[in-house]
């Protein structure tokens, strides 16, 4: 089976047409997939490894958004280049397959599916098949790069496009803004040292490492601190920094791409640096990429995984999930023959939209409340249906442009409650001013994870204050189970046109989705259940407010795209109107989908933590939920002053506890959010272990 495929991939290299811009698929390795196992009617699976090769006309109409396209190289037939790299799991006959190719917008590099769907272990080594699920249903997977400002290393998945040049050949420069944030204390850091971009992201170089004499234009970069991001910003005298890597007892190294400082850069604080840089990346090519590669994959002929009547799944989690978005805005879903380069796409934990089609973009960085706040990330349209915005004057739908050229995808928009606290994700279920709910495009269904966080807790939980960088031990509530059973319905609404499940959102209508000060919280006292000490629950309301930021006139806010002129930008004055899941008499979510933990609770799960002392204190512990186990027993509820009903209240026995978990599992499973072998091993482990604490 393995020598076919390898003459198949010969065969690419060689006769590849430029039809959807991939002119050369590179194939690198091609060998039989987790030691050959075999996933029932889909047989074995090949993994097969390469780069993919595109070029795009600059003068396409189709091409014209990308920002800073007019000034990247063109190669003898003027057109702009990029690579990016390919992994494919595949059945080793292709017909074995169920004709959808899943494909991943990789993480930060990040291989992801087999994780999210599978169960595997996270690793960017694709070896570990978890329980098999993708394969027995027959899958071709697919990893491709899309981000260019990571570094090499950890079997990333990357992207490469060319350097914006100006048309004299020199360097083109602009303003950067770099907020450095630290988990532990260092002497140096390089310029892209965020939250979340600290390990394996590229940094924009200085134009001088000289940062105390003034440019030619009075420039000079300056260098701020503050403990919280509604604090004053307090200057950091210039004889205290340097643009250098430094290390105790060494003299520093001139560098154009670190920055070191006297005494160290020190957690639980926020610095941000103001430099001119030099050298953007041509980021906004990462759509077309998006676009041509997966048009490539199932239409052309020499595709490795080509098939008459497949169909392609676009799929991506958090930071990925915006820019499946972005790309929609931007109308990038359509080829070049003006046909769908996506059937339909699953945006899981992805609201607002990516700052990446921007000069000096920084495709990493996020939207938290302390951290990344005033990055773009937020900007108008929230909604896939078309809106009125009384602070803009604009309307706008993220669909807009897909829709005007019959190219809209069917979308599953997959979120949870941490969206809706921290990550504004109300903005996209109301008007802008939440003054009703919005209606939905047909090819569109929301469904909103009650009481999760950002990204389920899935390793045995702290037992010791402090939790990490939060007050409260994190969310255990999976969202695992809810994620593969939408999977397999968007699979069915996309091959067979099988009507998927409604959407299942909070609404302002029925008063589950409210302003936090209408929420009924409970009071959880301090408590020392099951051994764990934990301080009482401080519920203060915290959003994560969002206002207009002015980045100067060169940046274009309806599209996410531009030139960013003025750092930090100006803040609007009218702030968009946020709400927040209601909650029950235990403090968990009402709206939404109610996964068997949630139904059959052993605690309060929430969408939300608090940073610790010294740590954002008080403001949200960035993309962390919070969990409160309930009482063993009435006598422990009311030693604590607890008013929730303790365990032994709740379930008198395994059997009890077994049978409201079996209800809860059927409930869903009759509803398509939970599939039925799921379904039988959680009612398996509840009749073998009943209401035990969580790992």
């Amino acid at each position: 089976m393995l020598r076919p495929l390898l003459l198949a991939a010969a065969l690419v290299l060689a006769t590849t047409t430029a039809q959807a811009r991939i002119t050369r698929l590179e194939v690198i390795a091609t060998e039989p997939a987790f030691n050959g196992q075999v996933f029932g009617t889909a047989g074995a699976y090949l993994h097969l490894r390469g780069r993919a090769h595109g070029a795009v006309d600059p003068n396409d109409p189709a091409n014209a958004i990308i920002q800073d396209i007019g000034l990247a190289s063109r190669n003898a037939q003027g057109l702009v280049e990029y690579s990016t790299d390919v992994e494919i799991l595949m059945p080793a006959e292709r017909a074995r397959g169920n004709g959808v190719l899943l494909m991943d917008v990789v993480n930060r590099g990040n291989k992801r599916l087999l994780q999210v769907f599978n169960g595997a272990p996270a690793s960017n080594v694709v070896n570990h098949a978890g329980d098999g699920l993708l394969m027995q249903q027959g899958y071709t997977l697919v990893y491709f790069g899309w981000q260019p400002d990571l570094l090499e290393g950890n079997n990333r998945v990357r992207m490469q496009v060319p350097v914006a040049r100006n048309a004299d050949g020199s360097p083109v420069t602009g303003v950067v803004r770099s907020e450095l944030v630290t988990a532990a204390a260092r002497p140096w850091l390089n310029l892209s040292s965020g939250h979340f971009t600290q390990l394996f992201h590229t940094s924009y170089p200085t134009v001088s490492t000289d940062h105390t004499t003034p440019l030619s234009d009075g420039f000079l970069p300056t260098l701020t601190v503050r403990d919280r991001q509604q604090d004053a910003r307090t200057p950091v005298p210039a004889s205290a920094w340097r643009f250098a890597t430094c290390e105790p007892g060494q003299a520093p190294v001139v560098s154009t791409t670190a920055i070191c400082l006297d005494g160290g850069f020190q957690p639980g604080k926020l610095y941000e640096l103001i430099y001119r840089g030099r050298d953007p990346l041509v980021l906004g090519l990462s759509y077309a990429g998006m676009r041509d590669l997966a048009a490539f994959l199932r239409d052309d002929g020499a595709s490795p995984v080509f098939r008459p009547g497949n169909r392609t799944v676009l799929f991506g989690s958090s930071q990925s999930g915006r820019n499946m978005r972005t790309m929609l805005h931007l109308g990038f879903n359509r080829t070049e023959t003006g046909a769908r380069a996506y059937d339909a796409m699953y945006v899981h934990i992805g609201g607002g939209l990516a700052a990446m089609n921007i000069r000096f973009a920084q495709p990493g960085r996020a939207w938290g409340e302390q951290i990344d706040h005033l990055y773009p990330a937020y900007d108008f349209p929230f909604t896939y249906a078309p809106v009125d915005d009384p602070i803009t004057g604009r309307r706008a739908g993220v669909l807009d442009r897909c829709a005007a050229t019959d190219t809209c995808p069917r979308v599953f928009h997959v979120a949870t409650a941490l969206e809706i606290w921290e990550g504004r994700q109300s903005l996209g279920l109301t008007d802008p001013l939440a003054t009703r709910d919005m209606p939905e495009p047909a090819n569109v269904r929301t469904y909103i994870m009650a009481s999760t966080q950002h990204g389920a807790w899935t390793q045995p939980l702290p037992r010791q204050a402090p939790f990490g960088i939060c007050q409260q031990q994190p969310n255990p509530n999976p969202q695992f189970e809810t994620m593969r059973a939408l999977l397999t319905a968007l699979t069915a609404w996309t091959l067979r046109d099988e009507v998927p499940p409604a959407s299942v959102t909070p609404r302002l209508a029925d008063g589950t989705l409210v302003e936090p000060s209408q929420v009924r919280f409970p009071k959880i006292p301090a408590n020392a259940y099951g051994g764990v000490e934990r301080p009482s629950v401080k519920f203060l309301g915290v959003t994560n407010p969002l206002r207009v930021l002015d980045f100067g006139p060169r940046y274009v806010a309806a599209d996410s795209s531009g030139i960013i002129d003025q750092e930090p930008p100006r803040v609007g004055a009218r702030e968009y109107a946020l709400r927040v899941p209601q909650v029950d008499a235990d403090g968990n979510d009402l709206g939404g989908i109610r996964s068997v933990t949630l139904q059959v609770p052993r605690g309060t799960y929430t969408g939300w933590n608090l940073g610790r002392a010294g740590r954002f204190e008080d403001g949200f512990c960035s993309l962390s939920g919070s969990f409160i186990p309930f009482a063993a027993t009435a006598a422990e509820r009311s030693a604590a002053n607890d008013p929730r009903p303790s365990i032994a209240e709740r379930y008198p026995s395994t059997s009890a506890y077994a049978a409201a978990v079996r209800q809860a599992a059927g409930s869903l499973v009759a509803a398509r959010f939970l599939l039925p072998q799921d379904a039988a091993r959680i009612i398996a482990e509840a009749e073998l272990s009943g209401p035990a604490p969580h790992p």
